[in-house]
């Protein structure tokens, strides 16, 4: 599920819970074309408008019987990543009827039950932290809550790794979420620092997000060593970390390269049980001038992500003898 974030970081796309249900062709080709006006005027991908237009044309040109309405918003799904490349991009299917669109700058959600993707069952995000030789934490991450669900057991976490005299995030099983990781980043690295900023396109606007000047507890601090875990698996928010990390020149990326998503989006509906996952906004980092929307965050050290950890140890053991 998606969720709006202040600072523009990308997001996670997770699977929509729904009930086997067939969607007549009428609303077929009626989601489809929605989905054309929503892309012409609204996405950010705007070298691909034309590709992406002719696509769900010939799409809903193809719309002939009753078809399961999860099947088709899988079938729409792929041929759009297929065409742009975007992780983001997609249509999701509710068996619920989608409420009317919110006003402007307010959140469309499919389904605002986020315990089992971010909740007390997955510990927040927070799969383990573990002390190993050397004083060296790990800390593997597998989402980023929102703060008003996550906060405090990521708070938590940080706090406790904040000891080490070496830390290792592992975030190869992490697929992204929500602002969080902002308030891991300001146990990382000065306070104050520009972390992203944000174009959006339906307004032609730019936003700029900093590092918190301030966090509970102890901060791990910007000047032990640092290292985080790839994977291809390793998307959105994640990357957004990890990307942010590397360009500060704070930590050793290792791994594989990430999945590739950068662009923030929303839920657009399109119909009565379809909305377009539809990116609006890109992000940019300052130091760089750019972010990792289809080529990944590039490791410092490539490595199979079975490997990785065990790189990232001989490195940290290493560095803590030098210092």
């Amino acid at each position: 599920m998606k969720l709006r974030l202040a600072l523009g970081v990308a997001f996670l796309a997770l699977p929509l819970p729904a009930l086997a249900a067939e969607v007549d062709p009428a609303e077929q080709r009626a989601a489809l074309e929605e989905a054309i006006e929503m892309i012409e005027t609204r996405y950010v991908g705007t070298q691909h408008i034309d590709t992406l237009t002719a696509e769900l044309e010939r799409l809903a040109a193809k719309v002939e019987r009753a078809e399961d309405g999860q099947a088709f918003a899988k079938r729409v799904t792929e041929r759009l990543r297929a065409v742009s490349g975007d992780g983001h991009l997609g249509l999701s299917y509710s068996e619920k009827p989608i409420p009317d669109p919110v006003e402007e700058g307010e959140q469309l959600t499919l389904n605002d039950d986020f315990e089992e993707w971010f909740g007390a069952g997955v510990n927040n995000g927070v799969q383990k932290i573990e002390r190993l030789e050397d004083n060296v934490m790990l800390l593997d991450l597998r989402v980023f809550p929102p703060p008003s669900m996550g906060a405090e057991t990521i708070a938590a976490a940080m706090n406790t790794v904040a000891q080490g005299n070496a830390l290792i995030i592992d975030l190869r099983k992490n697929g992204g979420g929500a602002e969080t990781v902002l308030l891991v980043m300001g146990y990382l690295v000065e306070p104050g620092s520009q972390f992203m900023s944000t174009y959006n396109r339906p307004r032609d606007e730019w936003t700029h997000e900093s590092v918190p000047a301030w966090v509970p507890g102890k901060r791990f601090g910007s000047e032990k060593p640092l290292y985080i875990l790839t994977s291809r698996r390793t998307f959105s928010a994640a990357e957004a970390l990890a990307y942010s990390l590397q360009a500060m020149d704070r930590a050793t990326i290792i791994g594989e390269v990430t999945g590739g998503g950068a662009h923030p989006f929303e839920y657009r509906k399109v119909s009565t049980h379809f909305a377009l996952d539809l990116p609006e906004a890109m992000s940019r980092h300052p130091l760089t001038g750019t972010n990792w929307q289809d080529v990944g965050v590039k490791p410092d050290v490539e490595v199979p992500r079975e490997e990785a950890l065990d790189v990232a140890l001989r490195l940290a053991r290493e560095a803590i003898k030098g210092r």
